[in-house]
């Protein structure tokens, strides 16, 4: 006798056999599908625009020209979403490549492997647009104690894009 007066024991749970699980594998796979392809254009975008990034200050005749490589956590960012573009990309193919064959993944080292991966490029990434951030506040707002100018008083432009 079950606390509310049901009558189930824990040997006897309900299972309900309606569901189709093909229907279910399949919304999934193109759910993991559109996820790697948004992630790998998201990722290819942003290493782009902050890659092409540049502006050119004069300073009596000499001309300075500020790009991502002038900060090395610029550099880390750019390289961060490309890293991330490639394995989304490989991700991507893999995922087509089983709509396509029709095979399900069971083999658990291997979704270990993925889901590892997965974390570690999302920890890559939460690093490096950490990093950026830090050097970004430090361009805009200088640091007295250490003698650090503010910078984006002379690249405004390049700074606000970034």
């Amino acid at each position: 006798m079950s606390y509310l007066g049901v009558g189930v024991s824990p040997g006897n749970v309900p299972v309900y056999h309606g569901t189709n699980l093909k229907v279910i594998d399949r919304r999934v796979r193109v759910a993991e599908l559109v996820l790697r392809c948004l992630i790998c254009g998201l990722s290819v975008l942003a290493a782009v625009l902050v890659g092409t990034d540049t502006q050119i200050k004069e300073i009596f005749t000499i001309q300075k020209k500020a790009r991502f490589t002038d900060m090395k956590a610029l550099v880390f960012l750019v390289a961060a979403n490309g890293i991330t573009a490639a394995y989304s990309l490989v991700q991507g193919v893999r995922c087509v490549v089983g709509m396509v064959r029709g095979s399900v993944l069971f083999s658990k080292p291997l979704a270990l492997a993925i889901f590892s991966g997965d974390q570690a490029l999302a920890y890559l990434n939460v690093a490096a647009v950490g990093a950026a951030a830090q050097s970004a506040a430090f361009a805009k707002l200088g640091q007295t104690k250490l003698q650090w100018m503010v910078i984006c008083n002379m690249y405004g432009k390049f700074c606000n894009q970034i």
